[in-house]
């Protein structure tokens, strides 16, 4: 479909855009994995499984942020910072989350996000 094919290029764009991104994966509004795509050669350290769960407990968990947002505004993105990664969560829209991770050395994640990612989201964003 259009749609899917939209999808692959949106995170071939995004993996692209910095060496250190080890995979990317679009999401729906309940974490279901629509297309993803991660390094060439990557050895993956969650199973397909185990990737999908994890992508819903972040949707579940970004839901609880949202009551807030009337009075701290809409939220940019969320990263967490694991032992041998980052992950990050960026909202697309009401309906479609980005979620990727990084490199665990890598320290320079946001300029990252908000000079690489975070416009290439906005170029794309009406198309979701």
């Amino acid at each position: 479909t259009t749609a899917k094919k939209f999808c692959y290029t949106v995170t071939k764009n995004i993996l692209n855009s910095d060496k250190s991104i080890r995979w990317v994966g679009i999401t729906d509004q309940d974490g279901n994995i629509i297309n993803e795509q991660n390094m060439e050669g990557l050895k993956l350290l969650l199973t397909k499984e185990e990737n999908q769960e994890s992508a819903v407990n972040t949707i579940i968990r970004q839901k609880t942020r949202t009551k807030f947002e009337p009075k701290i505004g809409k939220l940019s993105y969320a990263l967490g910072r694991y032992q041998k990664l980052s992950r990050c969560l960026i909202p697309i829209n009401e309906n479609y989350y980005l979620i990727l991770t990084m490199d665990f050395d890598q320290y320079n994640f946001d300029k990252i996000i908000m000079e690489k990612i975070i416009p290439l989201i906005k170029k794309e964003k009406e198309k979701f």
